[in-house]
Order: structure tokens, then sequence, then C-alpha cells
């Protein structure tokens, strides 16, 4: 017997509206585009971030959108706040790199910064905002991961270490939620231009100008367009891993930097 032919999609069925979103390390790059597209379309956001004048500069780019000063790592903070959200999309964005120091001489006191903020601030983020998807049958929880944790790089070891642990999370969650309606996406993007390079280089601008000199990369309105076109899949699709590079990158460290 013939399957009926599957209804049309409805675009109003997928939009946003009547969505709670939150977005970690939304007040830059990345975070901050995808919560701008994702209240474009409709869905209620706040934006979570360590820093008070960022979070205000992020709220009055994105007309009703809520701030949450929050730094990922702060269990304690995550646990009283993020649960009273009843966020049904997040967006685990918050992330960083410092330095590109080899494995054997670099700075133990900033890579458990990175460790902080990578791993455990994701572990905070799903622990304390899943629970409400489950009970409720549905959702979207997004792990930004990274190119780097499927390609490790010289003088990347603990950042790519952790993006690995990311997809990790992501794979062991898919198995854990099973039979939940809770859908997962993983998102690794390749070279993105954002104040990654700066902060990673604390804040020498010219050094983290080198790193795109010539590259094309992605914008952050790239990986944010990606990530929008999959949470607002119908119900039965679950878009669970994309990975992004820029045209001019075919690995973490090959690039076409020609005129």
């Amino acid at each position: 017997m013939a399957r009926a032919p599957l209804p049309r999609h409805n675009p109003a069925m997928l939009a946003l509206q009547g969505r709670t979103a939150l977005v970690t390390g939304g007040t830059s790059g990345i975070g901050l585009a995808v919560a701008k597209a994702l209240a474009a379309q409709g869905a209620k956001v706040c934006v979570a971030g360590r820093d008070p004048t960022r979070l205000s500069e992020a709220l009055a780019a994105i007309p009703g959108a809520h701030a949450m000063e929050l730094d990922v790592a702060d269990l304690p903070r995550c646990a009283a706040l993020l649960p009273t959200l009843r966020a049904d999309l997040v967006v685990a964005n918050a992330g960083l790199a410092l330095g590109v120091d080899k494995l054997h001489e670099g700075s133990c006191e900033e890579w458990d910064r990175v460790v902080d903020t990578n791993i455990k601030g994701v572990v905070h983020a799903f622990r304390h905002t899943v629970p409400w998807m489950v009970s409720q049958g549905r959702g979207d929880f997004v792990f930004v991961g990274s190119v780097a944790g499927r390609q490790a790089y010289p003088g990347g070891s603990v950042y790519c270490a952790t993006k690995a642990a990311v997809r990790q999370l992501y794979e062991a969650a898919r198995l854990d939620l099973h039979q939940t309606g809770v859908r997962l996406l993983t998102i690794d993007p390749g070279m993105v231009e954002t104040d990654f390079s700066r902060v990673r280089f604390r804040g020498d601008a010219a050094r983290a100008a080198a790193v795109y000199a010539g590259a094309n990369p992605l914008r952050p309105e790239d990986v944010a367009d990606a990530l929008v076109y999959a949470v607002t899949r119908p119900p039965h699709v679950n878009i669970g891993e994309i990975v992004m590079w820029a045209a001019r990158q075919a690995s973490t460290t090959l690039l076409d930097r020609r005129p």
C-alpha cells in the first residue's frame, strides 16, 4: 500500500513564537548573532553573559530580550538561576581559548579557566535547563562546538580537548534523552571572525587580525543562520550535526590566503 505523501511544511509552524531561548555567551560574536536571529524568529530571548556593560549593549540591539548576568562556570549561580527560565531552546555558546602554548609549557591557571568554561559551563547549562524540557516532552539543546574538537592543531591542545569533550557530551546526551522528545544539535564551525582570537591573544588586536587575513572566514551570522535552520525544523526532524567551514579553509591548519 502506497504511503500518503507528507504534508507540505507550513512556514508558520517553523517559527519560534512562544519559545523561550537562552543563549550563553550571548553578548558578542556567535552568541550575539544567534540571539538576534532567534529573536527575529519570534523567540523570547534571554542573553547570558558575565559583563554587565556588554549585556546592556546586547539588550539595546535585541528589542524585547532579557539579560542574565552569569558565568557558566559558577555552578551555584547556574543552579539558582537557570531553572527559573523554563527555557525550551538553549544554546550553550559560552567558550574561549587562551594562548597557543604547547602542553608542556602553558599556564595551568589559564587552562583551568578554559576547562571550567568550555566543559563545566556546558554541563552546568545542560543540567539546569534540560530537566524542564524533559518534563514538557519537547525542546532543543544546542552545543556550540568547533572543528577543533574533530581535528587537533599545534598550540591548541587544551582548547581542542575541551571541544572534543563537547562532542562526546552531545553523543552521550543523545542516548540519555532517547524517548524524551528533546532534540540535540552540535554545530561545529571552522574559522569565524569574532573576538575569539583577540581573547586568545590576550587583547593583541594586530595578532588576532592576522589570523583572519586573506582567509575570508565565516561570519557569526553564518553560524546563526545554520543554527536557526536546524531548530526551526518540524518536530519529527532532528538536524543532529552541522560542520561549517569557510570555503577557503580545508582543515584546521590549511587555509587559502591568496588574493
